[in-house]
């Protein structure tokens, strides 16, 4: 049995002088919920057009469940693609535009009917088949194009970031209705975002990317706790980053410290950087701290404060319930397991 359902070997795509894509190779597993993640002009748009047939690679293949798909058209491809800009047609109601696409195939109306109806109850709009598209709210109509895009029962759903347009709490919400949709459908979907929360609450594979490149691949967790470079550590989440000497299996020096961590296989003494995440570092009495520094500012952020501590003319910033008086000097304790070493990037 195949495992992989869509596989990009050596894909490179150049836009006159500028590289968008540089040999990226990547395997997507049937039914998982794969989230293409990175900056602006980072390529997941690009490799999100590639597999949908909209761009073509430069160099480099496109295989569907090990054929080959390069020169297919995008109606060709066992895909659908979801917009940020959701492209309804405004002269049609909710029926309508969820019933396009088969109405293409010739398929008679009555499966037509209860296809349609099946989206509806999918996307929770049961009773709105007769609505115009503009009386809907941002969310109800990126239901629709949802459905719309379903209903033809691709094996793979392309979302190119589709909650872009919608605010905070309905964003939210839609993140946790793409996701039941895609456990309760089975299919694969591809998500395009450049919001690390979107990413890390949906997915169950990330890919970072930047400048063209994967830099990293892996579960929310693992590209939460364990970034491979300094990129990754400082796009996903806040991070504390410093350049440090691993002088031994579990033994490291940073910020004129001794530390205990968890890592090894480095060479001894060899040159490193350390990422410690801001909530990982715990307050303490000034003279239980491993390092002290003075509170230079204090952030409340709902449901935790960002303190702002200077140490040795260091910067590091920490996330606590409690509040620190600005100019405080505290103490500041990290357990080993929290300490995450990362190999010096090489120019």
């Amino acid at each position: 049995m195949v495992e992989n359902i869509i596989e990009l070997k050596n894909i490179s795509k150049t836009y006159e002088d500028l590289t968008v894509l540089d040999n990226l190779s990547l395997d997507i597993k049937k039914n998982e919920f794969l989230t293409l993640l990175g900056p602006s002009g980072c390529g997941k748009t690009t490799t999100l057009k590639i597999i949908a047939g909209f761009e073509y690679a430069d160099e480099g293949k496109v295989l569907f469940e090990e054929k080959e798909m390069n020169n297919l058209q995008p109606y060709q491809r066992p895909v659908n693609t979801v917009f940020q800009k959701y492209a309804l047609f405004p002269h049609m109601n909710v029926y309508e535009n969820i019933a396009f696409g088969l109405k293409i195939k010739k398929m008679p109306k009555d499966q037509i009917d209860i296809k349609v109806r099946e989206m509806l109850r999918l996307v929770a709009l049961e009773g709105h088949e007769n609505r115009k598209v503009e009386s809907l709210s941002g969310g109800q109509q990126q239901r629709i194009a949802i459905a719309r895009a379903l209903v033809n029962e691709p094996k793979v759903l392309l979302l190119d970031e589709p909650l872009g347009a919608l605010d905070l709490k309905l964003r939210q919400e839609m993140q946790v209705e793409l996701k039941r949709m895609q456990q309760k459908l089975g299919i694969t979907f591809i998500f395009v975002t450049h919001d690390q929360e979107e990413a890390l609450s949906m997915s169950d594979t990330i890919i970072v990317m930047n400048k063209g490149k994967i830099q990293q691949m892996g579960s929310p967790e693992d590209i939460y706790n364990e970034p491979k470079n300094s990129f990754v550590a400082r796009f996903i989440g806040e991070s504390n980053i410093f350049d440090g000497v691993m002088l031994e299996d579990y033994k490291v020096e940073f910020c004129s410290e001794m530390f205990d961590c968890v890592d090894k296989g480095f060479e001894k003494s060899e040159d490193i950087e350390v990422v410690i995440r801001p909530e990982d570092i715990k307050m303490v009495d000034l003279q239980e701290g491993m390092l002290k520094g003075i509170v230079t500012s204090t952030v409340f952020k709902g449901v935790h404060y960002e303190i702002e501590v200077v140490e040795n003319n260091r910067k590091w910033i920490l996330h606590n319930t409690k509040n620190a008086k600005v100019g405080t000097e505290l103490g500041m304790d990290i357990y080993p397991e929290d300490i995450h070493i990362m190999r010096k990037e090489r120019a």
